[in-house]
C-alpha cells in the first residue's frame, strides 16, 4: 500500500474545482490500492502518465484538464503530491523542480 503526503492537497483543490473532486477522489483511492514499484508500474494503471527524472510523474486529470505532479520514492512506498493544477498552470511551471 502507498501512502501520501498530503491528501489535504487535494481536498483543498477540490473545493476550489469542484469538478476535479471525483477524479482525484479517484486517482487517490488508486494510489492507495496500488503496489506501485517502479515507474513501469504506474504506466500499467495509467498508460498516459509521464515519468519525468527523479521519480516525478505527471498523471493527466479529468481528461487532461487537470495535471497532478508526484514524487515517488518507490523503496519506501511514499508518494508526495509537488503540484496540482490546469493544463495552462502546469504550462507555466517547471514539473522536473517543483
Amino acid at each position: 500500500m502507498e501512502r501520501i503526503f498530503a491528501k489535504s492537497i487535494l481536498w483543498k483543490y477540490w473545493l476550489r474545482h469542484q469538478d476535479s473532486e471525483r477524479y482525484l477522489k479517484t486517482w487517490y483511492d488508486t494510489a492507495m490500492n496500488s503496489d506501485w514499484k517502479t515507474p513501469n508500474d504506474i504506466k500499467q494503471t495509467y498508460a498516459s502518465a509521464s515519468i519525468l527524472k527523479e521519480s516525478r510523474i505527471v498523471f493527466n486529470i479529468k481528461g487532461n484538464e487537470y495535471r497532478l505532479i508526484a514524487k515517488f520514492n518507490f523503496e519506501k512506498q511514499w508518494i508526495f503530491i509537488r503540484f496540482i493544477g490546469t493544463h495552462d498552470e502546469y504550462n507555466k511551471i517547471n514539473a522536473e523542480t517543483i
